[in-house]
């Protein structure tokens, strides 16, 4: 039987398939330019493949087209893990489904006046993001914050308002009542009288997000009726043409769920939550427990912290739409290969415009700005010999560094010729460098952690260039690369399990007395959490504790060390701590697991005498530290076991360059891991 994990992006779609066929094999063997193959014990195969998520020309998806070009059909495949990018895309360009919202009668703006909270304070035009929902409609019912009916729904008008809305030929609602996460009649009367007129998909605001806060708790149903639709039909499109195969999508929480319970809100992270399993996954393999993953690709990195726990934020804010659903805690700066560089005249700047894939950075010969990528190509980092040949109107051309140094002599000139084009570019490497430095210490140092300890796992396709500089910023001393870094998001979702989180608000004094009430009503989510996932293995369970009067939540595990878990996180997050006060128990969380088989690495073994260095492939002029220098080139796959390789050194393989800086040591462990340590 074959697996597949798969990672489809908005560009490129990664594929990591695990075959145990030889006929299958043989066949991909004579196609190896496209295929990196790596062999496994037991006659099994790990199968490496990148292909364009759009090419209508040639398939009508890039998921299925995969998998036929490995397997060479859709029969016998066990499992596939996925993560997919169609939701996030929809939200982002705001192609989501034809949506009415209904809400308690009085609050009908509630959702487009928000929390009136002002990104920019000295925006002279401020720009609302455009709303989901398409129509609104104010329904006359009420609680109060003690459960007492105030105003019972009358069905007879709720279906009179309905029916133009169906008429019109929507088909999708949002149901957002006050205090309903608590008190969910009405929700549940109204969206009977929904489905009985015909909506197809109904998002109700109890069972979507039953939290308190009813502006995120309204935004988070009406993304869930917005992009669940949408994701509906991709997932079954899927499934009918794999009606035997297990088929799991990974979720912005870091879990994998079955297709039939893969929700639009949880998707929206689901591609970068698989870079950060993977990271975390493969970094523990190799004996990492403290971890920055590094996720570096053309327009933007991804960023995230590891201690032992996922890192999880309830509330977040993606393409300018409030969410209360648990994803993992990822930060994203734009800075990344195609970031554009600028002098306006006074100072260097780096980002956040990018140049994309078209016209690309100007060495891929379609006219394009200077990049984060053409300076490293000026200063020997990217090596175009080294480069696939594709570009050119014949696609056949290697990277141009001759109008890369045109255009950096000519910034020269413009500043006033003080500055040689490699000072230049490397000015704008360190800038970017600064860049991400700072969003990393925004999840670490501002949040009390030492950098010292942690290991830097970097991937993505421009991670490696970059590693040793970032790692220098920071004080970091240790870098950790997998074989897999260029489609490590894709081979998370073959190490993640399978994972359901359900939450519920309390909103009480935590005393003694509370203690049995949470024990019980984590009992009671844990038993509706079992209903969706059977077979699970582990529970953990979780409370949200603040400070009286304070908002600053925390989350620690449920135990009767919570007041003192919460008090020595304060402290170490906040700087202080307040033991007189009472806390608050905001909310619970019970998440089950049901651990999977993973995918195991391939053990190498060394043929080489020890201390005998690898082949240099090359050796070219590298700017590196500030001076020119003569560096050598080692291909990847020439590396073995206990190969230790002292910067300055480049590091060539089919999917990336890893730039080993001076003061730094690569060394090659029996996973084929590349461990890199300062000197």
């Amino acid at each position: 039987m074959l697996k597949f994990f798969i990672d489809r992006g908005g560009t490129f779609t990664d594929i990591v398939a695990i075959i145990d066929r030889p006929e299958i094999m043989e066949r991909l063997a004579r196609d190896a330019a496209r295929f990196l193959i790596v062999p496994l014990a037991d006659q099994q195969w790990i199968v490496l493949y990148k292909l364009l998520s759009e090419n209508p020309e040639k398939y009508p998806d890039a998921v299925i087209q995969g998998i036929k070009d490995i397997s060479g059909s859709l029969d016998n495949i066990e499992v596939i893990k996925m993560g997919t990018t169609v939701a996030t895309n929809a939200l982002l360009e705001r192609k989501g489904e034809r949506t009415v919202l209904l809400i308690t009668k009085g609050f009908k703006d509630a959702l487009r006046i928000g929390y009136q909270n002002r990104p920019d304070i000295f925006a002279r035009q401020i720009i609302l993001p455009s709303l989901l929902y398409e129509q609104v409609i104010e329904v006359a019912e009420r609680y109060d914050s003690q459960g007492q009916e105030l105003i019972a729904v009358n069905p007879a008008q709720v279906k009179a308002d309905l029916i133009p809305v169906y008429q019109a030929g929507i088909r999708s609602c949002a149901i957002v009542f006050m205090h309903g996460y608590r008190y969910p009649d009405h929700e549940k009367q109204v969206a009977a009288i929904a489905e009985e007129i015909g909506f197809t998909h109904l998002a109700i605001s109890h069972q979507v997000s039953p939290l308190m806060k009813l502006v995120s708790r309204g935004d988070t149903t009406v993304v869930s009726a917005y992009l669940s639709p949408i994701l509906r039909r991709y997932v079954d499109s899927i499934s009918q043409q794999l009606p035997k195969t297990s088929l799991l999508f990974m979720k912005s929480d870091g879990g994998l769920v079955t297709a039939d319970k893969f929700q639009g809100k949880d998707s929206i992270l689901s591609g970068p939550a698989g870079g950060i399993v993977g990271a975390v996954k493969t970094s523990l393999r190799a004996g990492f427990s403290k971890i920055i993953s590094f996720d570096m690709g053309g327009t933007s990195t991804d960023v995230s912290h590891f201690q032992g726990e996922y890192e999880r934020q309830t509330d977040n804010e993606i393409a300018g739409v409030r969410m209360r659903a648990p994803m993992l805690s990822i930060h994203t700066v734009a800075a990344g290969g195609g970031s554009i560089l600028v002098y306006d005249g006074y100072r260097f700047r780096v980002g956040p415009e990018s140049a994309g894939a078209n016209p690309g950075p100007a060495c891929y010969r379609r006219g394009g700005p200077l990049t984060i990528t053409d300076a490293n190509v000026l200063l020997g980092k990217i090596q175009a010999a080294y480069f696939p040949a594709i570009f050119g109107q014949e696609g056949n051309l290697p990277l141009d560094r001759e109008i890369v140094l045109t255009k950096f002599h000519e910034l020269a000139a413009a500043m006033g010729g003080n500055n040689s084009p490699e000072m230049l570019a490397a000015g704008f490497i360190q800038i970017a460098v600064e860049n991400m430095a700072n969003a990393i210490k925004k999840i670490s140092l501002q949040k009390g952690y030492d950098l010292s300890d942690y290991t830097l796992c970097t991937f993505g396709g421009a991670g490696g260039q970059v590693a040793c500089l970032i790692a220098d910023t920071l004080g970091m001393k240790s870098i950790f690369l997998h074989p897999y870094a260029g489609v490590l998001s894709a081979y998370g979702m073959g190490l993640a399990d399978l994972r359901i989180i359900k939450e519920k608000a309390i909103e009480q004094p935590l005393n003694a007395d509370l203690i049995g009430q949470l024990l019980t009503e984590m009992n009671e989510l844990e038993v509706l959490a079992g209903r969706e996932l059977e077979g699970y293995n582990q529970v953990r369970q979780q409370v949200s504790l603040k400070y009286q009067g304070s908002d600053a939540t925390l989350v620690v595990n449920f135990s009767d060390q919570m007041r003192q878990d919460f008090e020595r996180e304060h402290q170490r997050r906040y700087g202080f701590k307040q033991e007189q006060k009472a806390l608050i128990a905001e909310s619970i969380a019970v998440e089950l697991i049901q651990t999977m088989d993973s995918p195991q690495e391939a053990i190498l073994t060394r043929t080489r005498p020890m201390g005998e260095l690898p082949p240099i492939l090359d050796r070219v002029a590298v700017f590196m530290a500030n001076q020119w220098g003569e560096t050598p080139i080692y291909q990847r796959s020439d590396l073995q076991p206990f190969d230790c390789l002292p910067g300055p050194a480049i590091i060539i393989e089919k999917i990336s360059t890893i730039v080993i800086e001076p003061g730094w040591m690569a060394k090659v462990t029996e996973k084929n891991h590349l461990i890199l340590s300062k000197a």
